[in-house]
């Protein structure tokens, strides 16, 4: 509110300061609306019986592809459980050790437990890896098609390996 009154106290200021002889141009409407453009749009499209864009079922999936979107949603993966487990941290009434203490008393078997812990380590250890292969990308190594499936070929390997190793301490 106090910005608006500011900006329109600075017009007429301005508007003061330059004298009568100073004229704002009015504002000119649009020929068109926004809805008589899409219709022109859609009429034209469908005239010229164009497809509406590329879909992802034209396109062969590559590892590459299936990576990069693996990449992407691993970060927000990540993003989102440790802002989770951040608010929990300061919305929960009592202390981790509390809710370690619960889960143990579950008498989980070790087969669960060792899937869950899997599944917490393995968004962590592919997008570490695969980050770093985005910085060897960086600095201009690997892009050759064979080296870039070898790499993400090494990226799997290296994710499991960790992402068990990880689960099984």
């Amino acid at each position: 509110m106090a910005a608006l009154a500011l900006r329109c106290a600075g017009r007429r200021w301005l508007l003061a300061r330059l004298g009568p002889s100073f004229s704002v141009p009015h504002v000119v409407p649009m020929a068109t609306t926004a809805k008589e453009e899409m219709a022109r749009f859609w009429e034209k499209n469908t005239q010229s019986n164009r497809p509406l864009s590329p879909h992802v079922s034209i396109y062969k999936w590559s590892l590459p592809m299936a990576m990069s979107i693996m990449h992407r949603g691993t970060g927000v993966a990540l993003s989102l459980g440790v802002s989770l487990f951040g608010l929990a941290a300061l919305v929960l009434p009592q202390h981790f050790p509390h809710y370690l203490a619960m889960v143990k008393s579950l008498s989980l078997g070790p087969a669960l437990i060792y899937s869950a812990k899997f599944a917490l380590a393995f968004p962590f250890s592919y997008h570490t890896w695969n980050g770093i292969r985005h910085l060897a990308w960086d600095m201009g190594k690997g892009f050759k098609i064979p080296q870039v499936n070898q790499s993400g070929v090494l990226v799997l390997i290296l994710t499991l390996l960790s992402s068990a190793g990880l689960a099984s301490m």
